[in-house]
């Protein structure tokens, strides 16, 4: 099932928006619908709020860790999941 949606705009702004569906060999339609799938997967999936709950609900627990600059020097080298150099 689809919905129509009507926005409308004045003449500036369509030739505007032509220009570059047609340099795509695009309807303005079609255009129209690819920017507005861009713009919504840029929207964030979650809130600010729930991001920052999330990172002090892990900044309370206590793991243990390595020293920082022996585990820079093994990511660099490739160590981790392999056997051997």
């Amino acid at each position: 099932m689809s919905t129509r949606l009507q926005v409308r705009l004045d003449d500036e702004e369509f030739r505007e928006i032509r220009r570059p569906a047609k340099a795509r060999k695009t309807t303005v339609a079609e255009w129209v619908r690819e920017a507005l799938r861009v713009a919504r997967a840029r929207q964030p999936q979650r809130s600010q709020e729930d991001k920052l709950k999330a990172i002090r609900a892990a900044a309370k627990h206590s793991f243990p860790t390595g020293d920082i600059d022996q585990m820079l020097a093994e990511i660099e080298r490739g160590d981790g999941l392999g056997d051997g150099p």
